[in-house]
């Protein structure tokens, strides 16, 4: 089965009736990529029909809160924590009966993709992440960082104010590209580019979700009572032993990496850090020969070749 980026597909899972797109034989082992915020599948663009080609399946979903991807229930809270994203993904597994995936993700993509290889590694065969351990410590995010480290997190700090939601919600189009601008500042894109992916913020549910997920990492906003039982076990930091490679930015305006691996001890598996110069957060879109060349090295050893 081919798919193209005009084709749509949806599963109802018990929460989401999810929209995502489908590249390769669906009899292929299973390839899930996901992205982050403020993205969308385009990232994955000019990746995920290379990696149909070889003959893997490969599912590019819209997270909840983004684009076509909608809640089943008003009454549902509009949760952007890690444990729901975790969930999230685990059901879309689940109802496109997939037993185990290759996953790849960064930023709010690369949190559940470490998730489910943490607490579910039957389910994941390897990982691509983008800035390592994307878990969260929401405990230590009580703690202070170094002014040098702070100052890049502002917009988090903004989403904690009613001024910063009524922003995003008045300027959702112009505030992601400034992000995309300022965390990818060696990425010369075209509006074009913008354009297609901004059509993802109109999500009725963006602004809650996105609010949601950076209070409620903080402490500042309660999280979605169905997914305690995930958040408890996420709070231990939970090591991932799946076979994972790490792909780093070294141009990422928001979390630029150190050179020492902060993360090594978190992967007790086969793991490899890449430092790629000249790349910026939106890892796959600005990056995507070496983030298929990572998938592949995972997946197929020795026979990797793009």
């Amino acid at each position: 089965m081919a798919d193209d980026e005009t084709t749509l597909h949806r599963l109802r899972t018990p929460v989401l009736d999810i929209a995502y797109h489908e590249f390769g034989p669906a009899s292929g082992e299973a390839v899930v990529l996901l992205h982050g915020f403020p993205y969308d599948p385009r990232c994955y663009d000019q990746m995920a029909a290379r990696v149909a080609a070889r003959g893997y399946r490969v599912i590019v979903p819209y997270l909840r809160g983004y684009g076509p991807t909608r809640f089943l229930s008003d009454d549902t809270p509009r949760s952007g924590q890690q444990g729901a994203l975790a969930a999230d993904l685990r059901d879309l597994l689940d109802g496109l009966a997939i037993g185990r995936a290759a996953l790849v993700g960064y930023d709010w993509g690369g949190r559940a993709a470490c998730i489910a290889a943490a607490l579910w590694p039957e389910r994941v065969r390897a990982l691509v992440t983008g800035d390592g351990y994307n878990i969260q410590d929401i405990k230590g995010f009580a703690q202070p960082l170094a002014p040098e480290d702070e100052y890049r997190f502002w917009y988090q700090y903004y989403f904690h104010t009613p001024r910063g939601q009524a922003g995003l919600t008045a300027h959702r189009a112009a505030f992601c590209e400034l992000l995309w601008r300022l965390w990818s500042p060696s990425w010369d894109f075209d509006p074009q580019t913008f354009a297609r992916t901004a059509v993802s913020f109109e999500n009725p549910d963006f602004v809650a979700v996105v609010i949601q997920s950076y209070r409620h990492r903080y402490g500042y906003a309660e999280g979605d009572p169905a997914y305690d039982a995930i958040e408890a076990r996420l709070a231990a930091q939970p090591a991932i032993g799946v076979p994972t490679i790490s792909l780093c930015g070294a141009d990422d305006g928001v979390g630029p990496p150190p050179a020492r691996d902060p993360d090594r001890s978190h992967f007790t598996g086969p793991y490899e850090r890449r430092l790629l110069p000249g790349i910026g957060h939106n890892i796959p879109q600005e990056a995507p020969e070496e983030t298929t060349r990572a998938l592949f090295d995972l997946l197929e050893g020795e026979r990797s070749s793009l």
